[in-house]
């Protein structure tokens, strides 16, 4: 079973990209599964070109500092032909009402002036991604399995029309660390494209700087630490936070501290450990251009290779070659 998974450059990668999906990339991951920074599909609304190339760039040196093999990492601009010429044939395959019934184009474009076509049309994009790598899994959370359930149809419609090419993927929930919300504000999850930042730990901060964001967290007004996530999300997400560093679990960690300090403390120093060989490996890469660049070659290499039969397949039997 081959699983397929992406990550938007939307913004700069924070702890909860690592703890709840990263680290767990590295620890699971399997010799035939794939990785993907979806440059592409921060290109839906308004954005800065520089800045989007560079957190792709960024985000790639993350991936691989964190452990994820080099070969199983790619960004996917560097596919752009190849995902370009699937998304028009599943555009064909497509009917508007389909693409127009996706909750997230119902809920971003209603009442919005100036929408962009690719809001309504990246969720073919996404099929293009997981159709072309023949994924058989792909974790996704709630907000992205109808995506998935698009991609679902557009195979086995392909597939019955005109001819057996693609794998029917399975949407499949995620295997998730901490559910890491943010430091300032714990009713919402930590966000790398959050424009308040005072509650996000990047993955780049300086020590100095964790430990500066994880004193001024917001907790309630109790004085011993205790899980209970319904009713006290403040301490709770940096009781998660260090059961996720330390390899224990929440409740466990809850007794071990009396004071909100001492466990703001050692929250800060168990994020700043587990970071740090990420941090200066990131740093180390994007400081050697060439070696990221031939990492970046290498990867698109493999995934181009890996669909090259399926596109040139499917451009056969719909007649376009």
């Amino acid at each position: 079973m081959m699983k397929f998974s992406g990550i938007t450059p939307s913004g700069h990668t924070q702890l909860g990209n690592h703890l709840g999906a990263v680290s767990r990339w590295v620890a699971d991951g399997g010799e035939e599964d794939l990785y993907f920074i979806a440059d592409l599909h921060a290109m839906t609304t308004t954005h800065n070109p520089a800045g989007l190339r560079g957190r792709a760039a960024e985000m790639l040196a993350v991936l691989v500092a964190a452990g994820i093999p080099p070969e199983r990492v790619f960004v996917q601009s560097d596919l752009a032909r190849e995902l370009g010429a699937l998304t028009w044939i599943l555009e064909c395959t497509c009917s508007y009402g389909e693409a127009a019934r996706m909750i997230q184009f119902k809920e971003k474009a209603d009442g919005q002036a100036g929408v962009r076509l690719s809001l309504l049309t990246y969720p073919v994009l996404m099929a293009a991604d997981i159709l072309l790598q023949g994924a058989s899994e792909v974790p996704v959370g709630e907000d992205q399995r109808q995506h998935v359930e698009l991609a679902r149809a557009l195979a086995r419609r392909f597939n019955a029309t005109y001819g057996e090419v693609f794998t029917v993927p399975e949407a499949v929930l995620p295997l998730t660390g901490a559910r890491v919300r943010d430091l300032a504000d714990p009713t919402r999850k930590m966000s790398k494209s959050t424009r308040d930042s005072a509650g996000v730990v990047f993955v780049l901060d300086e020590p100095d700087l964790i430990r500066r964001k994880f004193r001024k967290a917001v907790t309630d007004g109790e004085t011993v630490p205790a899980y209970e996530p319904e009713t006290r999300p403040g301490v709770s997400n940096l009781l998660e936070i260090l059961a996720a560093c330390t390899g224990t679990t929440p409740k466990e960690v809850a007794t071990r501290y009396s004071s909100y300090g001492r466990l703001k403390d050692a929250t800060a120093d168990a994020v700043i450990e587990t970071l740090r060989p990420i941090r200066e490996r990131t740093i180390e890469l994007l400081s050697d251009p060439g070696e990221l660049a031939r990492i970046r070659k290498a990867g698109a290499a493999r995934a181009a290779e890996r669909g090259e039969h399926r596109l040139s397949s499917a451009l056969r039997l719909i007649g376009a070659s």
